[in-house]
């Protein structure tokens, strides 16, 4: 059976990502490819989504009588499943939108026969949505600290398979629904390591030759085969690292990707080739059922299908491209082990009388110029293929990098935001990894929220590097030999007290924008000339919106800000409640700007007014009469849009970025703390309610305004009643106490901490509400080092 090679490149996508192709990616987009040629193959692409988040999820509804295109159904980051038919634009609503995951949306699929759609998300959720009625039909339950679901399978209209971050496969029968709309797994499957991806196999005479029901693999490298009794039938063994996705081919074959940079194909037991990608990760596979052709979606922002057929293979000039891309790709050290003599490295001639002992085997050797170079074994070819350069980091070398008029051992770029140039991170080998990344947290005035990832990005891009490690002897220690760092004795960080505000203002205005524009045409439409904006409104808009969404107040406010506030105003308190949504977007982040904390309203009165009214009263348009104190206590949380109440608690937390708007948010404390524990169901009437429990964007936005209330408190001592420092201590509780996710407890944990650093009565008095016991049952239920470490210092300050 020949091999796959490329057969086309599609490339659109801007950020990492058969004549019908559909992809999604970190660039906010769902893109619908569709062949325009023949010969050579070749793909255009329309962008049919755009969202504001990563979209990291997607399937397909085959055509129905209900839909006769199909539906194409994507989630992400912002939590919202969109089912979208395929001829639609981004300037078209979607058809449908399933609302209750909390978290990020990472896995879906479909049924084979259409009846329902299942997802799974980082929320720990797994459900199951009616395609007749498009609510949830069943939820699958998820006992223990299942964390993420990061795969889901269809395998009939009754089976569903679901892998998690807790290493488990488990087996849900729908049959077996409860009153409840509960399923309790009727199998669960231990496995080594998370599970990332599951697969359907074939069965009967065209099954696998394992006789395996599914495959399932993850972090560990591995394919696992399984029946669907339990019963584990084979194991399939050659990635060097996490694989992402699985998939099957006509064949019975089973494809393969991962964060080793390859596509992997597999007959039976034995891996029959290995395609390797000029990229860090190859995240998704897909096949064609109709003609065995495999897609790949790769870190290199570039998605590709190869092919069997020698009618559909890409034109020679393309394939050579793709081969010298390969070729010429740098493969960081670190990825291939811990550290690489060049002295004692085979010569490039050794590859000549040595052959690979499996297909896909990497073998690194001395090129003829002193580089480095990777091969990879074709078992098909029976030769050693060039797949790479290995990059020889500058901590391994001996070589200093000049940075701010100082030499380091490392200079890492850091992409914090799209669109923007990176930051530089400089590192030296003897810095504990945790206070080079608090130093740059706070020189780039970033959320402390970030340090573990950025102590974790700096621990793993140097390792296999030791400090003073040159070409010729080592150099003196300046701090002395046993003052060193060491990855496996690593020094503890310090996140108590944490002085910095948390600001919430990562956004996009492109896609803000065209919503905003669309809901100005309804209201046009409608015969409301007097709530719409007009073509001058409108193009003031679009240059506020890109000056001040997602970049930095650094820059100064723009000068039509405060005009085009006035319009977000009138926006928030006049439109329809259920399209308040995108001004609220755009308030977020307009108030990190000095002046807008100061803007009132003739009708609603201030900013902090204006923006609680627009999100908790329903009314359209919203009421001048009842006070702010009781739209607070009476609000509906069955009523609520909760993404609404999370862009204005967004909003609160971004107020605290200027000195005015530290004022407002002083001035308004009782409200606005009355809200939060309105949100986290502390001290509600009978009949009511939590706002939001589940849903973790809003439980995020919460425990960040919360904190900034509690850093308020310590920076400014004395400027928050003790009553509202209880407050918060009750709501940061009722947080731990609901919530599993692990950027929730820190940051709650963070506001406890915050009131313990403050001392005297404050400290007292949290002492009296024994939070101990608080921060006990986060150390519970999480264990991630920096909640871990916040736990510690907590205690620490308990026992002062």
């Amino acid at each position: 059976m020949p091999d796959f090679k490329l057969s086309a490149q599609l490339k659109g996508h801007d950020a990492d990502a058969t004549n019908t192709v559909l992809s999604s990616s970190r660039d906010q987009t769902v893109r619908l490819w569709r062949k325009t040629t023949e010969k050579p193959p070749v793909f255009d692409a329309t962008i049919t989504s755009q969202g504001h988040g990563y979209i990291n999820s997607l399937t397909f509804f085959p055509p129905s009588k209900s839909w006769p295109e199909g539906l194409i159904i994507s989630g992400g980051q912002e939590s919202i499943i969109e089912a979208k038919r395929p001829s639609l634009t981004t300037t078209d609503n979607a058809d449908r939108l399933l609302i209750g995951h909390g978290h990020n949306v990472c896995a879906l699929d479909v049924s084979p026969g259409g009846s329902y759609v299942v997802s799974g998300g980082w929320d720990g959720k797994a459900l199951v949505w009616d395609t007749e009625t498009w609510q949830i039909k069943a939820q699958l339950l998820h006992q223990g600290e299942v964390r993420s679901v990061w795969a889901v399978l269809a395998v009939d209209e009754n089976i569903i398979l679901t892998g998690s971050a807790d290493t488990f496969v488990r087996i849900f029968d729908l049959r077996q629904v409860n009153a409840a709309g509960e399923v309790e797994p009727r199998r669960t499957l231990a496995t080594s390591s998370v599970v990332r991806a599951l697969c359907k196999l074939p069965t009967g005479i065209k099954g696998h030759p394992s006789g395996a029901d599914f495959a399932s693999a993850g972090n560990d490298g591995t394919i696992l085969l399984w029946k669907m009794t339990g019963a584990q039938v084979g194991v399939l063994q050659g990635h060097d690292s996490f694989i992402y996705s699985l998939a099957c081919l006509p064949t019975s074959e089973i494809v393969s990707s991962g964060e080793d940079r390859t596509v992997r194909i597999w007959r039976g037991s034995e891996c029959v080739q290995t395609i390797t990608h000029p990229a860090i990760s190859v995240w998704s596979v897909a096949v064609c059922p109709e003609n065995g052709d495999i897609v790949s979606g790769a870190s290199d922002n570039v998605v590709r299908v190869f092919t069997r057929s020698a009618d559909r293979t890409a034109p020679p000039e393309v394939l050579a491209e793709f081969e010298e891309s390969v070729r010429s790709s740098a493969i960081p050290q670190q990825q291939l082990g811990s550290s690489i003599n060049k002295e004692r490295l085979n010569p490039k001639s050794w590859l000549l009388t040595n052959s690979g002992k499996k297909d896909g085997q990497v073998t690194t050797v001395l090129e003829d110029d002193g580089t480095i170079g990777a091969y990879q074994w074709s078992l098909s070819e029976q030769r050693w293929v060039h797949v790479g350069t290995v990059v020889d980091s500058t901590g391994s070398s001996g070589r200093k990098v000049q940075y701010n008029g100082k030499e380091y051992d490392y200079v890492f770029d850091v992409d914090i935001e799209e669109g923007k140039p990176p930051l530089k991170l400089p590192y030296n080998l003897s810095e504990n990894p945790y206070d080079a990344a608090t130093k740059f947290l706070g020189d780039n005035k970033l959320p402390i929220s970030y340090i573990d990832e950025v102590a974790k990005f700096i621990v793993k891009n140097t390792q296999g590097a030791t400090i003073g490690q040159t070409t010729e002897a080592p150099s003196a220690d300046p701090l002395g030999t046993e003052s060193r760092y060491r990855p496996d004795q690593p020094q503890q960080p310090k996140y108590l007290p944490h002085t910095q505000y948390l600001t919430l203002t990562q956004a996009k205005w492109e896609p803000v924008l065209r919503k905003l524009k669309s809901l100005n045409e309804k209201q046009l439409l409608a015969g409301n000339k007097h709530l719409a904006l007009n073509p001058d409104g409108l193009n003031r808009l679009e240059t506020v919106l890109q000056a001040t969404m997602g970049t930095s107040p650094k820059a100064g406010a723009p000068a039509a800000l405060l005009d085009v506030q006035r319009s977000v105003y009138m926006l928030l308190t006049q439109w329809p409640y259920a399209d308040r949504l995108p001004a609220v977007d755009v308030l977020r982040c307009l108030v990190a700007y000095p002046g807008s904390a100061s803007l009132t309203d003739a009708d609603h009165g201030n900013l902090v007014s204006v923006v609680l009214r627009g999100a908790l009263d329903t009314q359209d348009p919203v009421s001048e009469d009842t006070s702010l104190t009781d739209i607070v206590k009476i609000s509906d949380a069955s009523k609520l849009n909760v993404n609404i109440v999370m862009m204005a608690l967004r909003t609160i937390t971004n107020l605290f970025s200027t000195p005015e708007g530290r004022k407002l948010v002083l001035a308004e404390a009782t409200t606005l703390i009355s809200l939060l524990a309105r949100i986290a169901g502390v001290e509600v009437e009978a009949g009511q309610a939590a706002i939001g429990a589940d849903n973790m964007n809003l439980q995020i936005a919460l425990t960040s305004a919360a904190f900034n209330f509690a850093c308020l408190a310590y920076n400014e001592r004395g400027s928050v009643d003790l009553e509202l420092v209880m407050l918060l201590c009750q709501i940061a509780a009722a947080v731990v106490h609901r919530s599993a996710d692990p950027e929730v407890l820190f940051r709650a944990l963070m506001t406890l901490g915050m009131i313990l650093v403050t001392g005297g009565d404050a400290a007292d008095l949290a002492r009296t509400l024994e939070v101990g016991e608080t921060v006990k049952e986060a150390a519970k239920k999480a264990g991630e080092e920096r909640i871990r470490l916040v736990v510690g210092e907590c205690e620490g300050y308990l026992k002062g």
